[in-house]
């Protein structure tokens, strides 16, 4: 079984994010293979800094390794105006269940502060994801170069009340 496939096999803990989680992130940002060729100038200086995480609600999922967990993914959610501003699972952690864990969670969370729709704009690679995460397509985000030279598609998670 290729590891892209295989189901979560240590318990994956997903915890709020603290300061010192900063560099870890920035290196899964920077790092994501779903950044590389073209699109690697959209996260080369790209920074999770600690008042990122101080402002936003940035959880982590962990995975069970003796060294005090291992981070895996991990996700942000700005609640005004209401967005998935960051989702990113490890490359060698893919195919594992860990994206759909972090979306259930980020719902979960969205739900918790009144939110009723999280509005995505995805990276191309990603789109095929959150359509099968439950995202609803609304839309197209137009290009905004130097950063971002290409159209991006826009999602929205719809939150159901308790």
């Amino acid at each position: 079984m290729s590891p892209r496939t295989s189901p979560v096999s240590p318990p994956i803990t997903i915890r709020r994010a603290v300061a010192r989680d900063a560099k870890r992130l920035t290196r899964l940002v920077r790092g994501s293979g779903a950044y590389a060729g073209r699109y690697a100038a959209a996260v080369a200086g790209y920074r999770v800094g600690p008042d990122y995480i101080e402002a936003h609600r940035v959880f982590v999922a962990v995975g069970a390794d003796g060294q005090g967990g291992r981070v895996l993914g991990f996700y942000s959610l700005v609640l005004a105006p209401p967005e998935l501003d960051l989702l990113f699972v490890a490359d060698e952690a893919q195919g594992r269940g860990i994206g759909r864990l972090l979306v259930a969670h980020m719902r979960a969370e969205a739900r918790a502060a009144g939110l009723d729709r999280v509005r995505v704009v995805s990276h191309l690679p990603a789109e095929g994801f959150y359509h099968r995460a439950g995202a609803v397509r609304t839309g197209t985000a137009l290009a905004s170069p130097p950063a971002v030279p290409w159209d991006r598609p826009e999602f929205e998670f719809r939150v159901a009340p308790e």
